[in-house]
């Protein structure tokens, strides 16, 4: 029964927190927190764990397979290099620097490094909150690096643990197999569990089963990888993007709306009872430590963010000037970014869901049977590196971004007109031939020429950002009234249903037509 209260006080403390967030204008990390911190004042919630293994199989996929999905290709293969040495050798010097700090600080050598794997790879999801403040670029290259650095930080955790319960030997050509084994065979992976998923989704018919087969890729490729012990992260990486690609071609419309409906509320939901997560393991790991442990913990959580934070900045200044001076190539000039550009990277560090996830998949004992040195202490600082990065970065940061000035992306809006603009013109061509083929009538085509020019009209008038254009005046009448017929007919139907004219099993398939009408128009002049 536990479980079930546990489900429910998640799914609560979720909603409160977001709903305060939205009230009092508070990042919702940072108020999810407290309602977690608060949650775990409750002795039966405190004292209850996830299994480890759970933590990463249960939430880490979904995030990795849907931030996968909504990933530019195109801006990933142009920023390759750049997105390989943050997410691999920044990983590898992050954890270093934490782990010289913990050992410093009194820890043994394993759990250091442990430390430093946990708090190494930044979180991919609140890159999201930064996708309208800054250009597609640097937006793209912080998503990627937050994507596969996690794979780089288990492969550096994996070894830590091992070596400390005894299961690893630490040797330069084991680790160069690790290594290997973990980007090789999580790649190998995420290109097989893609293959199945695009042969399984040209075949289904049925909505319900090819989203199935979505929520199954994710968890599966992560799990193949973790057998052959490859880099489970990686392989849920490389399916979505795969399938980010050839989706469009092979999945029909009414698979896709499912699942747009599905997938962000999902990821939502996980986000969210993670950061509340973090409140109650802050909570968990405070009484299992003494007053000076707990004197110890506050000081590494200082140092550790502090070590991060420097690195970070270290790394991303020292490598670009490195660069510039190997590759004097004339295309590496038009790749670079201002300074301040670069600060606003910096900045963009934060720690959350993946860190959390690995702290917590630490193990209680050694193979000895013996506790494993300093959990408590690892999954303490692991969540107050957490709640120091979402909270003070969080509230540097858009002072940061008006600081830097940096230049309004307008590519987006340009191409999306472009690519309305040519599809649009192009089925206008299209129009006499493919009537003719499907025998429509001339008033018909007609019908629907004009139809067309009239949206080519409101694209172009788009394009142009002349709001009082008469085109667009156009359109808005049109949605209006379009709108409003559509709510008068919701209101006779449900009328006929309440004097039993009609059966709700009527009236919910004729709800769900003019829900989908009514949601196109409504989405008529938004531009994602």
């Amino acid at each position: 029964m536990l479980g079930l209260e546990l489900i429910v006080l998640l799914g609560v403390a979720v909603l409160v927190g977001q709903v305060l967030a939205q009230r009092f204008g508070v990042a919702p990390p940072v108020v999810l927190l407290v309602v977690g911190a608060l949650l775990g004042l409750v002795p039966a919630v405190r004292q209850t764990q996830l299994p480890p293994e759970v933590v990463l199989l249960l939430f880490l996929p979904v995030l990795l397979y849907w931030e996968s999905l909504t990933t530019s290709m195109r801006e990933i293969r142009s920023n390759l290099r750049g997105i390989v040495l943050l997410s691999t050798v920044l990983v590898i010097l992050t954890a270093g620097a934490v782990a010289v700090a913990g050992h410093a600080l009194g820890l043994p050598w394993g759990p250091a490094w442990a430390l430093g794997a946990a708090v190494a790879p930044t979180d991919a999801t609140a890159v999201g909150v930064l996708a309208r403040s800054l250009p597609r670029r640097q937006v793209t290259v912080l998503r990627a690096e937050s994507l596969v650095n996690d794979g780089t930080a288990l492969v550096i955790f994996g070894l830590a643990v091992g070596l400390t319960v005894g299961e690893e030997h630490l040797t330069l050509p084991h680790v160069s197999a690790l290594f290997l084994l973990a980007y090789g065979g999580g790649a190998a992976v995420g290109v097989l569990v893609a293959w199945v998923n695009m042969n399984l989704r040209r075949r289904l018919d049925d909505p319900l089963l090819g989203n199935l087969v979505m929520i199954l890729a994710p968890f599966t490729a992560f799990l193949l990888a973790e057998l052959i012990h490859a880099s489970g992260v990686l392989a849920v990486v490389v399916s979505g993007l795969i399938m980010a690609q050839v989706a469009p071609s092979i999945i029909r419309a009414e698979h896709r709306r499912q699942a747009l409906a599905f997938w962000p509320l999902l990821t939502f939901i996980i986000n969210g009872a993670l950061f509340v997560l973090v409140g109650v393991e802050l909570q968990y790991a405070l009484r299992h430590l003494n007053r000076s442990d707990l004197q110890d913990a506050l000081i590494a959580i200082g140092v550790v963010s502090v070590v991060l934070i420097v690195v970070r900045f270290a790394f991303l200044f020292s490598s670009a000037y490195l660069i510039r001076v190997i590759d004097r190539r004339p295309e590496q000039r038009l790749r670079r970014i201002s300074h301040r550009a670069r600060t606003v990277s910096g900045f963009a560090g934060f720690r959350g869901a993946v860190s959390l996830a690995v702290a917590l998949s630490v193990p209680e004992t050694l193979d000895s049977g013996e506790p494993f040195p300093d959990r408590a202490f690892i999954v303490f600082v692991t969540s107050g590196v957490i709640v120091v990065t979402l909270v003070v970065q969080g509230l540097l940061l858009p002072g940061v971004v008006r600081w830097a000035r940096l230049p309004r992306d307008t590519s987006v809006d340009e191409e999306h007109v472009l690519a309305e603009t040519m599809a649009t013109e192009e089925a206008i061509n299209a129009l006499p031939q493919l009537a003719a083929e499907l025998g429509t009538t001339p008033k018909v085509r007609e019908w629907l020429r004009q139809e067309y020019e009239a949206h080519l009209a409101t694209v172009r008038a788009k394009g142009t950002g002349t709001d009082d254009d008469h085109a667009l005046l156009h359109n808005r009448h049109y949605t209006d009234l379009r709108l409003a017929l559509i709510a008068h007919r919701r209101a006779t139907v449900v009328r006929l249903r309440d004097e039993s004219q009609i059966d709700d099993t009527v009236l919910r398939r004729l709800q769900a037509a003019l829900d989908g009408e009514e949601v196109r128009l409504a989405g008529r002049e938004q531009v994602e």
